[in-house]
């Protein structure tokens, strides 16, 4: 005997009141977290707030296919994100975006032609013989009491060359002498120790000038150091600004702990960042630690010999070269020989802080430049005005999808509307929380891409109450009917959220600049589309199909029988043998 045809599975009706729950317990987790994070606004990107944003590609320059890589940069990002600080700008971004663009957004509508000659240029890498070496804190006037100041130069990091087998520790502690520090500042700052012509006439007369008068360039450079507050970033940023590199200037530099600041006092620079071919961190495989090797070019090799050989006869600190990148000292390793073209830098590096140097050597001499795609300046008011149209753009809109679902849906329209509430509450509180995560900026594409998800939004609701509707023209009552459309809805929501989504996540790999924060919202408004839908409308409809107002049928529900051209209820009766039938052979049954 034949089995009887299956009618169609209809879905469990589950527990409702848990996904509600989820979705209640989500928003107060997401909203206290906004509070607590003390940012309860989304940030503003530079068309809104106003303020100046600058678009720099990466350009490899003949002969150099490999120079754009994620590690140089980051390197740049951080070189570039130096600079702009030295503005004195407050909040400003500089994040990179794609393979081979930087983004740099400056708000509060800076001076864009400062701005573009920070960012713009290529990083300034010199090597700067150290000439002394203080504490980052303003120091008192110098007196005629001896001063070793040699503790900290025992955890500097030390240059060594490749060729040797281990780095050795410092030959001694330098002497103290009744020497003041400004006194022992102007003597270092000779470029040579050759007298000059007055100084042989003196010589000659067999006098001698026993309290030479200072240079007063030496004098107002001492001045200076001594004032330098390292512990300001503003200070630290115009330390030696304008300074050549064929002129001693001061500079700050982090201590070896990482933690405080020393400044300063540095000789005319003996090479720069052309003259490094390569810099890579690696563990010395005979002491194990982590160091950093220094290739030299042909003429910086020559260079870097004769330098070393000089500041190898000094005493700490002048022993030491300074690594001076954009006028800040990355590293400033002693030298206890003469050096040739491959150098192996030592010290208390871990992994990152060895790379983070090899990375700031190997950007010096990298052949990375930046080309401008796109400088774009808005001021504060225009920003305001773009921000007031968006938000009454979004406004009318979603009037407009109200009034529709109103007057077409009618009942059905509160759970639709109370739906896009919880949309919209979880998309605030989510960008607000993105922006200090991940430096969200919420711009006017980004607005713009927030108003298209109110369509895409209302469009699955949409499509759940026709597919209610339809099983209601069908004679279902509506308990049976949302649990029948919801599995041919879901599908239908599915495809066409994903659609979307990837139409998004395309828009946003293939574009740059502003458009990527319309792929960026499109794409999240349609994730949260696809969790309210299934963990709010569907369950609240199916709690609202227990009520009276909605089980009935009635002409405000949005559900009426009538209105909707339903048949008469289904009814399963016993079939019967046609009365003209003839009597039946049981084995044909």
């Amino acid at each position: 005997m034949a089995a009887p045809k299956k009618g169609r599975r209809q879905s469990a009706p589950g527990k409702p009141g848990r996904s509600l729950v989820f979705i209640l317990i989500a928003l107060v987790a997401l909203t206290g977290g906004m509070f607590l994070s003390g940012h309860t606004t989304p940030r503003l990107g530079i068309d809104l707030a106003g303020g100046t944003s600058i678009t720099l590609e990466a350009k490899n320059e003949p002969g150099q296919k490999n120079a754009i890589n994620p590690d140089n940069m980051n390197t740049a990002v951080d070189i570039i994100n130096n600079r702009v600080n030295g503005l004195g700008v407050s909040e400003a971004e500089v994040q990179t975006q794609g393979d081979k663009n930087i983004i740099v957004n400056i708000p509060k509508g800076s001076n864009e032609k400062q701005a573009r000659e920070q960012v713009g240029t290529t990083a300034q890498l010199y090597f700067r013989p150290v000439i002394t070496q203080a504490p980052g804190q303003p120091t008192p006037e110098p007196s005629t009491s001896p001063s070793s100041g040699t503790d900290k130069e025992k955890d500097k990091d030390k240059a060594t060359d490749k060729a040797t087998d281990k780095a050795t520790d410092k030959g001694g502690s330098p002497s103290a002498t009744p020497t003041s520090q400004g006194r022992a500042v102007s003597e270092a700052l000779k470029d040579d120790p050759t007298p000059s012509a007055s100084d042989k006439a003196k010589d000659k007369g067999g006098k001698k000038d026993e309290t030479p008068k200072p240079d007063p360039a030496t004098a107002k450079l001492q001045e200076q150091f001594t004032k330098l507050d390292c512990t300001d970033k503003k200070a630290r940023a115009a330390a030696g600004r304008g300074i050549k590199p064929s002129e001693p200037t001061i500079a700050c530099g982090k201590s070896p702990d990482g933690k405080t600041w020393d400044k300063f006092i540095l000789a005319p620079a003996e090479l720069n960042g052309k003259d490094v071919d390569d810099a890579n961190a690696a563990i010395n495989q005979q002491s194990g630690a982590w160091v950093v090797n220094m290739e030299f070019t042909k003429g910086g090799s020559k260079k870097f010999s004769q330098t070393t050989s000089k500041l190898s006869q000094q005493q700490p600190p002048q022993n030491q070269f300074a690594i001076v990148l954009d006028g800040e000292v990355a590293s400033a390793p002693s030298v206890n020989t003469t050096l040739s073209a491959n150098a192996e830098i030592s010290g208390s590096f871990n992994q990152e802080s060895a790379k983070d140097l090899a990375n700031i050597l190997s950007y010096g001499a990298l052949p990375l430049t930046f080309h401008e795609q796109s400088v774009t300046t808005v001021s504060p008011a225009l920003g305001g005005e773009q921000l007031k149209a968006g938000l009454i753009a979004g406004a009318i809109g979603l009037a407009l999808v109200v009034i529709y679902l109103v007057v077409y849906y009618r009942g059905l329209s509160l759970i639709a509307i109370a739906s896009l509430l919880v949309s919209a509450a979880l998309t605030y509180t989510i960008m607000t929380l993105l922006g200090p995560t991940i430096k969200f900026a919420l711009n006017l594409p980004a607005v713009c891409g927030a108003i298209v998800a109110i369509g895409i939004t209302a469009d699955s609701f949409i499509v759940f109450f026709e597919r209610v509707r339809d099983e209601v023209r069908e004679g279902r009552t509506l308990r049976p009917a949302v649990e029948r459309a919801w599995p041919r809805a879901r599908r239908t929501i599915l495809v066409s959220d994903f659609v979307s989504f990837l139409a998004a996540a395309v828009l946003f790999v293939v574009t740059v600049g502003k458009v990527q924060g319309f792929a960026f919202t499109l794409g999240l408004t349609t994730l949260l589309d696809v969790v309210v839908v299934f963990f709010f409308t569907k369950p609240l409809m199916t709690l609202m199909a227990r009520k009276k107002f909605f089980a009935s049928g009635h002409e405000w529900s949005g559900l009426d029988p009538k209105r909707l051209g339903a048949k008469p209820p289904l009814r399963r009766s016993r079939r019967t043998t046609p009365p003209t039938a003839g009597p039946v052979d049981p084995k044909e049954a």
